[in-house]
């Protein structure tokens, strides 16, 4: 996931917040790895009868209730937990499109933006190449730029490509998402 697990208003505090709303931590466990669900459930026992307190305290044991949920969550997609993010961070733009999607029941949408965008990429990088083509062959620096070009097309396309055939919610372990 892009930087979005993590924040107050992504998907994993959301469910938490849920969870305690309705006191039903079920709606939050599919969120952590099996491996996590006891601790999560331990968290949730805890903080339901902390909330019972007072107005703060109620606040303090929501706040890491979510936080607990985001860590566990992190861990189990082998990324490090940096703390809560705040809500209405930038997401991009292909996350509103998937969530419309999901939302609408139909993918033709996400498929015809990610397409738009492949194309307009591709054709981006493959004009560079055709317009340093047409360079003298003893000019060497530019003669670079089109080797450069054309290499970086290369890695582009077969790094797009295995990401299209990753596993569901597979990561390059560099780029840890959320």
């Amino acid at each position: 996931m892009p930087p979005h697990c993590d924040s107050m208003d992504g998907p994993v505090v959301t469910a938490a917040r849920q969870a305690l709303d309705m006191e039903d931590v079920s709606l939050v466990l599919p969120y952590v790895q099996e491996s996590s669900a006891a601790e999560l459930m331990i968290a949730f026992t805890k903080v339901m009868e902390a909330r019972k307190s007072s107005p703060a305290a109620r606040e303090v044991a929501d706040l890491y209730f979510y936080e607990t949920a985001v860590r566990l969550h992190r861990a189990g997609e082998g990324a490090p937990y940096t703390g809560l993010k705040p809500a209405g961070l930038e997401v991009g733009p292909v996350i509103p499109v998937v969530e419309k999607a999901i939302e609408t029941g139909s993918p033709e949408a996400l498929i015809r933006f990610l397409t738009d965008t492949l194309r307009d990429e591709v054709k981006h990088r493959f004009d560079r190449i055709r317009h340093l083509r047409a360079h003298s062959p003893t000019d060497i620096p530019v003669a670079r730029k089109y080797v450069e070009a054309i290499l970086g097309l290369e890695v582009y396309s077969h790094q797009l490509y295995q990401a299209m055939k990753a596993a569901p919610h597979e990561r390059d372990p560099e780029h840890h998402h959320g």
